[in-house]
């Protein structure tokens, strides 16, 4: 997977510029630990903290951040926001491998059918998205409900064609999650109802799209997905009510259990919750360490409300199966 991970990555990429550029972008970067009041705690549950940055910018367009991809070798990020905005950026650490910074980071629509900027809210709810087995990029877009693929080498948009049941479900409970398993298919969930544990999810076939369900914790929606190096899927959770404030959970399932007609739902990895340094967590990705460890990423969506929500990038080491 490591040279269509390279492929992939090198789409991604391609997604900032529909005009042929990029656009630089001002980030001040503070390192946070995982506690601020006990910074020498790292672990959560199956995960060790192994880095984390909050980011600002006072670009009206940063922020909204839904999904996340990492090169194989973890130092280039690409995530894609709700406004259907790319931020690409390079990745530092410290002595002891611990993510410790950004650099060089850019800012750049994604591009529409006739390789304009995707405009209005409506269409450039971007949610997820994910490598395809030829290198393209595929992105999932909820309101105007919609998979788009964009081949390397190119940054004008294909339509693919879109699970039946997505067209008839809510504006906002469209697909949140997607990744690509190590047999090529993709794995899609949507967020679905918070009301109801179990959401509607599909994997593709050769065929189009076969139906399964994911069941979530009571009050939890899924929020994102990526694949481990060993080809089980780990899934984001999110819980938010006003009065509790955001808890997220990551959930691991094994990849023998994927398939049509299922019912999926994962042991759980850890629990997040305050007084962690988290977020309204939407995007997660997974890679390989030099060393052969896995490492987890996550991304906020901040919303664009930034007196009241973070962008935070933070990284954990998977340290138990």
């Amino acid at each position: 997977m490591s040279m269509l991970r390279a492929i992939a990555f090198a789409a991604m990429l391609a997604l900032v510029a529909p005009d042929g550029h990029a656009d630089p972008v001002e980030i001040d970067v503070t390192r946070v630990p995982l506690i601020d009041a006990t910074p020498d705690k790292t672990e959560a549950d199956k995960l060790k903290f192994r880095g984390g940055l909050h980011l600002v910018s006072r670009e009206p367009r940063f922020g909204g951040f839904s999904a996340l991809g990492l090169s194989a070798d973890g130092t280039r990020m690409v995530s894609i926001s709700d406004a259907a905005q790319s931020l690409s950026a390079t990745l530092t650490y410290d002595e002891k491998g611990d993510l410790s910074g950004l650099s060089n980071p850019d800012l750049s629509p994604l591009a529409d059918l006739d390789g304009t900027p995707i405009r209005g809210k409506h269409f450039a709810d971007a949610e997820a998205m994910s490598p395809g087995v030829e290198g393209e990029i595929i992105v999932a877009f909820e309101r105007d409900h919609r998979l788009w693929r964009y081949d390397p080498g190119t940054t004008v948009p294909r339509v693919l064609k879109p699970p039946a049941e997505l067209m008839g479900m809510p504006g906002n409970d469209g697909i949140e999650a997607l990744t690509l398993l190590h047999d090529g298919r993709l794995l899609a969930i949507s967020e679905g109802d918070p009301d109801e544990p179990v959401h509607v999810a599909w994997v593709s076939s050769r065929d189009g799209w076969d139906v399964l369900t994911y069941v979530s914790d009571k009050g939890f929606r899924p929020t994102g997905a990526a694949t481990l190096p060993d080809g089980d899927v780990i899934v984001l959770e999110r819980y938010y009510t006003p009065r509790q404030g955001v808890r997220i959970k990551i959930k691991r399932i094994a990849a023998a259990d994927i398939a049509p007609g299922a019912q999926i739902g994962g042991m759980l990895i850890a629990s997040l919750a305050p007084p962690m340094n988290i977020d309204n967590f939407e995007g997660i990705e997974a890679v390989r360490s030099r060393d052969g460890k896995t490492m987890i990423y996550v991304i906020s969506d901040d919303n664009f409300n930034r007196n009241e929500q973070r962008t935070l990038l933070l990284m954990f080491e998977l340290t138990k199966g």
